[in-house]
């Protein structure tokens, strides 16, 4: 999660119509960017011109580059041979991807090992000093007492199958957030379909996509020590390493997107596509772990929500983000710009890793859904902020199931 930035409250801005269209509303699949709360630890695929952001992956797990993203990697220098065996670790401007449709993450197997995941603690975003920005109770509700975060029980794949921890590199190296296993339309039952926040796979107005983006499904299944699992590596990944072969975010966080100070937050969400790094029996995401969570769009008010609940692996200290936590708490409002939707926000004191983890409230079939995800949060942690999720999202979401619905 990204802490904040001193601002002001606003006059809370209106959700988007729901007559917008998904394709205007998903054009953009490419911005992940780092807040500077508690959320972070260190959309359609299709760009405006009509060219895939996406890569096709076959059955034996190897993503394939489309032919004209092989083209225009050539124009800006890129040889995937070549990326693959380091040169993704150059980040000169020039080499940084930002474009929607430009988003490649070829499979660099064992690059992921036991303690290169171990060691990734870092989120995407720096710390600020804390602020209380509930001016306006009219508008943003009272800042929330926080909420300890509670360990999630183990096995994980038992109490929480759809959460698992993405892992991606920056400019400052190994980076970590959260994630979470979410239903597609195309592929009832089948699906490889992942919900984050957009900052923890796109670095916003400032920067590109991160590289090599893995989810791991129930990182650490068993919670044990770091001492325990540096013992028993197997334990860390126990459904294998999923790549992100597609992935897509909105064109406010790409054009507004700060690492701090909140900008584009209530935009700040993502849905990445995966493919398994080892190939395998050719099961589905959502087959492996057993679990995906249907996404509401119809983001309901906050005095409609009796409780949400957020899940993620907090890295910042006091955590070591080897271990998973939730907190539940009824939302509350905030609001942080006056043409922008308004948050969701509880209190929590989980800390910067558990960026882009799941909130889940009961959806209006009385069964779990996903509402929003974690987005913003102070440094001193107490509170967790998330956006709603309304048409800007649906697209992305939309694209995003249909680019691979075949």
């Amino acid at each position: 999660m990204r802490p904040i930035r001193p601002m002001s409250a606003v006059r809370r801005g209106r959700r988007p119509g729901r007559g917008m269209s998904s394709a205007l509303a998903a054009v953009s699949l490419a911005t992940v960017l780092a807040l500077t709360a508690t959320a972070c630890g260190s959309g359609d695929n299709t760009a405006s011109d009509g060219s895939s952001g996406a890569t096709a992956a076959p059955a034996d797990g190897k993503i394939q580059i489309p032919d004209d993203l092989k083209e225009r990697l050539k124009e800006r220098g890129i040889d995937m041979d070549k990326w693959k065996n380091g040169e993704w670790k150059d980040w000169d401007k020039d080499k940084w991807l930002r474009e929607a449709r430009d988003f490649v993450n070829p499979i660099i197997k064992d690059l992921w090992g036991p303690d290169r995941m171990r060691d990734a603690q870092q989120p995407p975003e720096q710390p600020v000093a804390d602020h209380d920005i509930s001016g306006d109770a009219g508008v943003t509700d009272p800042t929330p007492q926080p909420v300890e975060a509670a360990a999630v029980s183990t096995p994980y794949d038992a109490s929480s199958p759809a959460s698992g921890k993405l892992f991606f590199d920056g400019p400052e190296g190994s980076m970590v957030c959260s994630a979470t296993v979410v239903t597609d339309p195309a592929h009832p039952g089948k699906s490889n379909l992942v919900w984050t926040a957009g900052h923890c796979v796109h670095a916003g107005k400032k920067g590109g996509w991160y590289r090599n983006l893995v989810f791991v499904p129930s990182y650490n299944n068993d919670g044990l020590s770091e001492a325990a699992l540096q013992a028993d590596p197997d334990k860390q990944a126990p459904h294998g390493l999923w790549w992100a072969d597609g992935a897509l975010t909105s064109d406010q966080w790409i054009a507004q997107g700060s690492s701090t100070g909140g900008q584009g937050a209530p935009y700040d969400f993502a849905v990445i596509h995966v493919t398994p790094e080892k190939g395998g029996t050719g099961a589905s995401l959502e087959e492996t772990v057993g679990a995906a969570l249907p996404v509401d769009f119809d983001a309901p008010a906050t005095a409609d929500i009796s409780t949400v609940t957020a899940t993620g692996y907090p890295a910042a200290p006091p955590f070591e983000g080897q271990k998973q936590f939730r907190c539940a708490d009824r939302p509350g409002r905030l609001s942080l710009k006056a043409d922008d939707p308004t948050m969701y926000r509880i209190g929590c004191t989980m800390t910067g890793g558990s960026s882009g983890g799941g909130w889940v409230a009961e959806g209006a079939d009385g069964k779990p859904a996903l509402v929003s995800n974690t987005s913003i949060g102070p440094v001193k942690a107490g509170w967790l902020a998330g956006p709603r999720l309304g048409d800007v999202a649906k697209g992305i979401y939309d694209a995003v199931s249909e680019k691979f619905a075949k």
